[in-house]
């Protein structure tokens, strides 16, 4: 039996990493789950909770799966990078995601990033690429087919902004919200990243305090969310495909990258018949949608997990120990190290006279 580690550091890990728990089970294996003090423990009680870095390391996984940017390079196994969203035109593709040296094996979402993380395969050495689809839309779909989506007859709007300073759309949307809420006959769902900004998440939840037809939720799989609402509300998130992958319309907000996919706004007065026009599906919209996601992630089989798994054990039978060795990252690896209270300096007094040597 294989056993393989899930590692969690925030909220939004759960719902990546269960449908791979799933295939491992489904496989005759194991996995088992590490939580970083500072994520909120979302676990069932039949998942396998490793509550310290000595547990894991006796655990001695094969591979570890992480939708985060880095992990501890001590822990055992393989390092396989499954991501947190779909990196669409956020930014800059340098600026957005940096290799760092923390993983063995990248399993990209589409057609769309494979080709730039195989040319940043062939320039660094030390890892592997795979083009696998998104773990957490095999959550969204059901033998193969995109499960179907259940809404009451008033219109519910999800706000879903990103927490990224420049480009979050919450602080410059409230007020308008709060008119729209007195005044539209709309739910509203407040769904924010767990690294929003602390004052920005108090207005929010006042509203919903202040109103009936609105509720703040905080949840570790926001899909459940997205399947009673009419309309994401968001700005340059990468959750707006997670919902536009449900064939379902997005108003965003100065959108980095605007699209005929998108119903973009520059300005809050403009929010009201932006949602209005979203709400009415009008068929170029909804055809420009399905168009563009059938790009972004074709992978509608509910396979993408088996594949991810498949992608590991290839990398762990024809080359494991026979790449590039990693950069020894050793600033970033020390902070992680402490923060972890981990310190036999022996296995990185080896390595680093090991790379020497070499």
């Amino acid at each position: 039996m294989k056993r393989y580690l899930l590692f969690v550091s925030l909220s939004y890990s759960y719902s990546i990493l269960r449908p791979i728990q799933d295939e491992i089970r489904r496989r005759g294996h194991e996995a088992a789950w590490f939580v970083e003090g500072t994520a909120p423990l979302y676990l069932h009680e039949n998942e396998i909770h490793l509550k310290t870095i000595a547990e894991v390391m006796d655990y001695n996984p094969i591979a570890v799966f992480v939708p985060g940017v880095r992990v501890y390079d001590f822990i055992p196994g393989i390092k396989v990078q499954v991501f947190h969203g779909l990196y669409y035109k956020r930014s800059d593709f340098g600026d957005h995601y940096k290799i760092r040296g923390f993983f063995d094996v990248y399993c990209t979402t589409s057609p769309l990033f494979t080709p730039r993380f195989k040319e940043l395969e062939k320039k660094h050495g030390f890892f592997k690429v795979y083009e696998t689809g998104w773990s957490k839309f095999d959550g969204y779909t059901l033998h193969g087919k995109t499960i179907e989506s259940s809404s009451d007859t008033t219109p519910t709007i999800i706000f879903a902004p990103t927490f990224t300073r420049g480009m979050e759309s919450a602080s410059s949307l409230c007020g308008k919200i709060e008119e729209l809420l007195k005044t539209k006959e709309w739910k509203w769902i407040f769904s924010f990243h767990p690294k929003m900004d602390k004052h920005i998440v108090s207005q929010y939840k006042l509203l919903a305090d202040r109103y009936n037809n609105a509720a703040f939720i905080e949840t570790d799989d926001k899909e459940p969310l997205f399947r009673k609402s009419d309309v994401m509300l968001s700005d340059t998130s990468s959750v707006i495909y997670e919902f536009l992958w449900l064939n379902k319309p997005a108003v965003t907000y100065k959108n980095t990258f605007p699209a005929n996919h998108l119903i973009n706004i520059e300005s809050p007065d403009d929010l009201a018949s932006a949602i209005e026009k979203a709400l009415s599906r009008p068929d170029d919209l909804m055809v420009n949608i399905s168009t563009f996601m059938d790009q972004l992630h074709p992978y509608r089989d509910g396979q993408s997990s088996a594949r991810i798994l498949d992608a590991t054990d290839d990398f762990i039978q024809n080359y494991q120990g026979r790449l590039k060795r990693k950069p020894l990252n050793l600033y970033r690896n020390l902070k992680l190290r402490k923060k972890a209270g981990y310190f036999p300096f022996g296995s990185l007094y080896k390595r680093m006279n090991t790379d020497k040597a070499e």
